[in-house]
């Protein structure tokens, strides 16, 4: 067997630097400030004295909250809220140790208060101690109320925030007829609110009972019954005053008279929720064609009607916005204004010049007329080609954007070559005393 020679550490002297109290509270369970406790925890706590006598036991009480459940005066000195099997109370010479068990779980979420006063048999040391710790979540939620907020849509309120888990369910039975059936197509989740959207519309008027299941807390406490259900009023759209498009009262008389069974006016009340629901639809067409409230899937047809010929991805605002001046950009097609109010609208980029190319520019002091300068282009293409020049650098996909911008807004004869962004500036080769040489490593500036 393998010998093994281990350091040993040995305490030949403790010296007391600083004198603390003399009677101290410690290894308390729960802690003070401690959080997520268990509702069937013990609270324990335990008494030291650092002097010769003791902890004096007659003097000693602990309140949990507002209830006395230590009374060391008293046999037994645990009172019946907190004695139960478990708990108990040993005294040494120089300690006591208290461990109560609550006969009734904790309340969640409770904050609970523990407050002890004690003091030494010789009566020279008190003490008078005050802490405190959070129960756990054990509390599942509740759903306050439900309301039907859109032909399709059900907005569920709970008293705290929720998750959905993948197995939680929804389910609506009418309590009047005729009514359909619903089934939840998708949920969405908002702290203490949920919108659920329905695979159809809802009856209007007529009352619904929604039961939720699976829905839990951020501690994972499920929906219990009763708190997991709630009423709510089909919802009905709203209707110019003074329609009135009632197809009972479009049935003769003498048909309405001889309904005994309720049959007929139950085949009518079918047709007449059908008939409203073709009544809102018409009602909402004008919202179809208004650039400032139709929905966005409407704006893209729109769009698309329109001509569209720029295929950037855009914001529903920005969507709105071309919408109404794609017409006016038609009309400035070919033109120079044309061209800075659509690289303006789309990029937010100011054009500061629409210039000549400058493919043969005078260089002074080095370009020779005639030989590789000339007064005015030299070709066709030069003649028609221009640059654009911008106020501030662009990125990559700002550059993309408008070169396309330009390729379709300018006149049908001309040429865009060059796309001129100011230039970073020059960082100057400053001196080196006793290095620099001007005009080789350094120069005036």
């Amino acid at each position: 067997m393998t010998e093994l020679a281990l350091p040993a550490l040995v305490i030949e002297e403790v010296e007391l630097v600083e004198t603390g109290p003399r009677l101290v509270l410690a290894n308390r369970s729960p802690g003070p400030g401690e959080t997520q406790v268990p509702i069937d925890s013990l609270l324990a706590l335990e008494l030291i004295d650092s002097g010769p006598t003791g902890v004096r036991l007659a003097g000693l009480r602990i309140w949990v909250g507002e209830t006395l459940a230590v009374e060391g005066s008293t046999s037994p000195p645990i009172l019946p809220p907190f004695a139960g099997p478990r708990s108990s109370l040993d005294q040494t010479s120089d300690s006591v140790r208290v461990v109560l068990h609550p006969v009734v779980p904790l309340e969640s979420l409770a904050l609970i208060s523990m407050r002890v006063v004690a003091q030494t048999a010789d009566g020279e040391a008190q003490l008078e101690a005050q802490y405190a710790f959070t129960v756990e979540d054990r509390t599942p939620p509740r759903l306050l109320a439900a309301q039907a907020v859109a032909p399709r849509q059900v907005k569920l309120a709970f008293d705290e925030e929720v998750e959905v888990p993948a197995g939680a369910s929804f389910s609506f039975v009418p309590e009047g007829r005729p009514a359909v059936t619903l089934k939840v197509i998708a949920v969405s989740l908002d702290a203490t609110l949920l919108w659920l959207t329905l695979d159809t519309e809802l009856t209007p008027d007529v009352r619904y009972l929604v039961t939720v299941a699976g829905v839990s807390d951020s501690s994972g406490n499920e929906i219990m019954p009763p708190y997991d259900r709630a009423q709510l009023v089909g919802f009905r759209p709203a209707q110019p005053p003074g329609r009135r498009f009632d197809l009972w009262q479009m049935i003769p008389a003498h048909n309405r008279r001889d309904d005994q069974t309720g049959d007929l006016r139950g085949f009518i009340a079918c047709l007449q929720e059908v008939v409203d629901l073709l009544l809102s639809d018409l009602d909402r067409w004008p919202q179809l064609f208004d650039l400032e409230r139709a929905p966005e899937r409407f704006l893209d047809l729109i769009l698309r009607d329109l001509g569209n010929p720029f295929s950037f991805s855009l914001d529903l605002p920005t969507k709105r916005r071309l919408a109404a001046v794609l017409v006016e950009l038609y009309r400035q097609k070919g033109t120079a204004p044309g061209i800075r109010n659509a690289v303006r609208f789309f990029l937010g980029v100011d054009i500061t010049a629409i210039v000549p190319l400058a493919a043969e520019a005078l260089v002074l002091g080095e370009s020779e007329l005639g030989v590789d300068w000339v007064m005015g282009p030299s070709h066709r293409f030069a003649l028609y080609a221009f640059d654009v020049v911008v106020a501030r650098a662009l990125t990559q996909e700002e550059r993309a954007r408008l070169r396309h911008i330009v390729e379709y807004m300018r006149p049908a004869h001309t040429h865009f070559v060059t796309l001129v962004e100011p230039r970073p500036p020059e960082v100057p080769d400053h001196w080196e005393l006793g290095e620099s040489d001007l005009g080789e490593t350094t120069a005036l500036h």
